[in-house]
């Protein structure tokens, strides 16, 4: 017999509500994995490196990044995620309340696997889960 690691969220948003929703539409959505956030771009690189070494805690399979956050925002996060080589192979999906196209181009040119702008009604938020838990998980 075989045991298969669960699979992980980590989504990095500093506003607590959304991280909040998020879980819940999660969980409503039916996903199977740890989900876990963080408040800031600082404590996003601080966790991923503490997943990088070999251990049971590894990496996440999947990071939901907001753009605005305090101390190291989302755009200088992603740029650092996807020029080390530890982490470049993890999907990240940018979620923030922007629509705008130069945010829209910046993500995807650093690297982001997709770009969502976040829900207003929970109901969207458990469709957009749903759709990620299908798509990378």
């Amino acid at each position: 017999m075989t045991t298969e690691t669960q699979k992980s969220i980590l989504m990095a948003d500093d506003d607590e509500e959304d991280c909040f929703l998020a879980t819940e539409a999660f969980m409503e959505s039916g996903g199977k994995a740890a989900f876990s956030c963080v408040t800031d771009g600082v404590k996003l690189m601080e966790y991923l490196s503490a997943r990088s070494a070999p251990g049971p805690n590894g990496l996440p399979d999947l990071i939901l990044l907001d753009l605005n956050m305090p101390i190291k925002n989302g755009r200088e996060a992603l740029l650092e995620i996807k020029s080390n080589p530890f982490f470049t192979s993890i999907p990240v999906v940018v979620l923030t309340t922007s629509a705008e196209k130069k945010d829209i181009e910046f993500s995807i040119g650093a690297g982001a696997n997709l770009f969502i702008t976040k829900p207003s009604a929970f109901n969207d938020w458990i469709e957009m889960m749903r759709s990620i838990v299908m798509r990378w998980l």
